[in-house]
């Protein structure tokens, strides 16, 4: 069996806590001038389509969302929900505390690190700002490369930035888009992180069926890596 090379996490309850949809979104709704409830349920039945970028950028995406939600924003409107979205999604997002930690000691024993993360426009704009950023070598957008988990090609491209093969990685996730049968169908070894705050977590596609290995903190992480980091 290749030696571990590479660890490639989710990120939404895997290297965050359980997220879900704060009172910040009632503000957006609000800008877009629809009713919450009604967003949330656009949001919620277009996921997929827009973490993989098929209704385009981010201000046509909520433009998009507003309309079938019950409102017509104008395009000043649009923009200012854009930029409240992220902030919307910074305040839902809470990193582990030991996700900093983990990722320090992967990287210190000479392991390379990625995110694979089915996310629309908000992620790729607010993770540059998070404590992670410089930890990763690494990050793979659904909504920039146009396809989500499963799909085998968007770990052949963690593998391709990674300059690794895929029996060569280790993918911990929380199960989310079937992200765990993916990443074993493609050669890695996966792991489900099954902490106990995401019973309530927003997920679509869970791996309901997953019967592989299962932690329920990233600090048991190094038990599948040979090259066993210390944590700091």
């Amino acid at each position: 069996m290749p030696e571990i090379r590479a660890v490639i996490f989710d990120f939404f309850g895997t290297l965050t806590r359980s997220v879900s949809r704060g009172p910040h979104h009632r503000v957006v709704a609000r800008i877009l001038g629809c009713d919450l409830n009604a967003m949330i349920s656009v949001l919620d039945g277009s996921f997929y389509p827009r973490a993989s970028g098929s209704l385009g950028t981010a201000w046509e995406q909520l433009r998009w969302v507003a309309e079938r939600a019950g409102g017509h924003p104008d395009v000043h409107d649009v923009r200012a929900a854009v930029h409240t979205r992220i902030w919307a999604l910074h305040k839902d997002t809470e990193l582990r505390a030991e996700a900093v930690p983990m990722l320090t000691a992967l990287r210190g024993v000479g392991l390379r690190t990625a995110v694979v993360s089915d996310c629309t426009h908000e992620l790729p704009a607010l993770l540059p700002r998070l404590p992670v950023a410089p930890l990763l070598d690494a990050c793979v957008f659904s909504v920039e490369v146009g396809m989500c988990k499963p799909d085998p090609a968007i770990y052949a491209e963690a593998c391709r930035r990674l300059d690794v093969h895929p029996q060569e990685c280790l993918y911990v996730g929380d199960g989310g888009s079937h992200e765990l049968t993916g990443a074993e169908e493609v050669g890695m070894t996966a792991v489900r992180l099954a902490a106990p705050d995401l019973a309530g977590h927003l997920t679509f596609g869970a791996d309901r069926d997953w019967t592989g290995p299962t932690v329920t903190s990233l600090l048991e992480v190094p038990r599948f890596v040979a090259r066993a980091p210390a944590l700091v």
